[in-house]
């Protein structure tokens, strides 16, 4: 699911028509890490996916003006070229998200951004009159893996698949790789949480450890908010729920700040 901004109507047509491969898709080409099954999220017209099929590669490409059908299962390797500068911020969260369902557990992700904007903001387009159209710069939390005039290329693997920081007796700054990772934005990540046969919960965490949810920075309770909204429809996709419940847990055996979401359905006991 992607939650496109009325505000943002026309970032389809930064969409640039290339006969050659882009850059970072080579890149990473050469540098074998573009494996497994693959999805090209945001593909444009799909040059990069007609090149990577005709390398022999599994490739699926996803763009929602495009190419609009929803990509079906999981992916070992995702590209993203190019496609968060010419979002909003918070078009920007959607397809982190989005990327990080996608994603297989162990697969990695590719965010490339471009870093030769001058001014961010809306500008006229150059081939289409009246039309605004919206750039900005964009830094990431994620390793990066190169970074060259023109653009930067992040490499972004699930949260808990990953070695953090924070302290060591915290489950939540070190959630263990067994655990299912539901979503994940550049600041939170939600796991699925329950005993089999119970309702459906997950839990929404800050990646920052901080121990009071009323501690949290205003900006870092949005972004958890945010996620409640995300995993409320991602949980709504495994079955229909009769009931939620929402509780922010305050104090407790965990001092790391959280927010659980349950959905209950006929078959579950409260």
């Amino acid at each position: 699911m992607i939650v496109r901004s009325p505000r943002n109507p026309h970032s389809h047509l930064t969409v640039k028509d290339r006969k050659w491969p882009s850059y970072p898709t080579k890149h990473l080409l050469a540098q074998g890490l573009v494996q497994g099954r693959v999805l090209d999220f945001g593909c444009g017209t799909g040059t990069d996916v007609a090149f990577l099929r005709g390398q022999g590669i599994d490739i699926t490409g996803y763009d929602p003006h495009y190419a609009p059908a929803w990509p079906a299962g999981r992916f070992d390797t995702i590209l993203c070229h190019y496609v968060l500068n010419v979002l909003l911020p918070e078009e920007q969260v959607q397809v982190l998200m989005a990327v990080a369902e996608l994603l297989a557990p162990t697969g990695r992700a590719y965010f490339t951004v471009r870093r030769d904007i001058k001014r961010a903001g809306f500008r006229s387009h150059t081939e289409h009159d009246g039309v605004k159209v919206y750039q900005c710069n964009v830094v990431l939390p994620y390793r990066s893996v190169l970074a060259v005039e023109h653009c930067e290329v992040y490499e972004y693997q699930h949260y808990n698949q990953l070695a953090h920081a924070g302290p060591h007796e915290c489950p939540f700054c070190h959630p263990t790789a067994e655990r299912e990772l539901l979503s994940e934005s550049a600041s939170v990540y939600a796991l699925l949480d329950g005993a089999a046969g119970g309702p459906l919960r997950a839990l929404i965490v800050p990646k920052a450890h901080i121990a009071g949810y009323f501690d949290l920075p205003e900006k870092l309770r949005t972004a958890c908010w945010l996620m409640v909204d995300r995993v409320h429809w991602l949980l709504g996709q495994r079955g229909a729920a009769e009931a939620w419940r929402i509780e922010v847990a305050v104090g407790g055996a965990v001092a790391h700040a959280h927010i659980e979401i349950s959905a209950f359905r006929q078959r579950d006991k409260a």
